[in-house]
């Protein structure tokens, strides 16, 4: 009971401390968006975490999809959930062709764990 307490309390810690670096706020500072709590929010597309998380659905599509894309994030937002909902506007290049996709990438950072939720074409 002691050890799950201990883990609670660490994670409710730490969470909101990687979670505002990682979303451009000051270190200790939680950002919340207008939307308020579970609401999407802009966020530093420039923050190296983020292009982290870009350049991991791009990976995995490519796995995926058997593609060579390369990629580059364009705008993004998140949502705090049970962990992160990053969702990034990428374009992607395939020689001459170029095309915007959304990805969406679920993260929960206490458990080393990321998702792609989904990669959709995004119509012009």
């Amino acid at each position: 009971m002691k050890t799950q307490c201990f883990y609670l309390l660490l994670t409710l810690v730490i969470l909101p401390i990687h979670a505002s670096t990682a979303l451009g706020g000051k270190r200790g500072l939680l950002v919340v968006g207008p939307a308020g709590p579970g609401g999407w929010f802009q966020i530093n597309i420039t923050e190296p975490h983020v292009k982290e998380i870009g350049e991991h659905a791009g990976e995995e599509y490519n796995k995926e999809s058997k593609s060579q894309l390369k990629f580059v994030s364009d705008n993004g937002e998140a949502q705090v959930v049970a962990g992160i909902n990053y969702c990034l506007i990428v374009a992607t290049k395939d020689g001459a062709l170029s095309k915007n996709y959304q990805a969406v990438v679920w993260e929960k950072v206490w458990e080393h764990f990321r998702n792609l939720t989904s990669f959709t074409p995004v119509m012009a």
